[in-house]
């Protein structure tokens, strides 16, 4: 229980992290190649980093790295998709004090702004909505370039008991610490060149 606890955990960051599948109007025919794609997220349970994958997952980007201030970016994740790769703890996660995937089935990332920082390194702002609790979260991206193909890789930290992630005796972070890390790789095709 205690091990599916923190996967769960480690999932809910995942998606929070994970950009969503958007709700976004694209302005270029820029695509998620999903097979060569992923959403991580890593929690530590009594001090042991324990990592899980959300296994279905979209986004939605309109962007033009030369003009990334027009752009957005949009991301949905299925939280019931979250894994942590043991079955007895993934059949945890889906229940209401961690993902609540019944009542909240999705996370959701909409970018409001995108920064170039130059080098392919970009901030984006936005708010992340996990079991109906939206917060403010700016992402760090690096953005490259291979053939016709572009890979964002980035990662950022959230909170779990800021989305209601791991209810009960899971709000005691000296058993499942409240920080987890989100990673994500996501391969692009459409993007302009950087």
């Amino acid at each position: 229980m205690r091990t599916a606890s923190t996967l769960s955990l480690a999932l809910l960051a995942g998606a929070m992290l994970g950009l969503a599948q958007p709700t976004l109007a694209q302005t270029t025919a820029t695509k998620l190649i999903a097979p060569q794609s992923e959403i991580a997220f890593v929690s530590k349970q009594m001090g042991v980093p324990v990592e899980g994958t959300f296994k279905k997952f979209d986004a939605k980007v309109a962007f033009d790295p030369r003009k990334p201030e027009a752009g957005s970016i949009a991301f949905t994740v299925d939280t019931a998709s979250a894994t942590l790769g043991v079955p007895e703890t993934d059949a945890e996660l889906p229940r209401p004090e961690w993902f609540g995937t019944v009542k909240f089935p999705q996370a959701t990332f909409q970018s409001s702004s995108i920064k170039a920082l130059g080098g392919g390194k970009f901030e984006v702002a936005g708010k992340l909505d996990i079991k109906g609790m939206v917060r403010a979260v700016v992402v760090p991206v690096t953005l490259t370039q291979s053939g016709a193909t572009s890979t964002a890789t980035g990662a950022f930290a959230i909170k779990r008991l800021d989305f209601n992630i791991g209810g009960g005796e899971w709000n005691d972070t000296s058993l499942v610490a409240n920080d987890v890390q989100v990673k994500f790789k996501l391969a692009l095709t459409g993007l302009g060149p950087l």
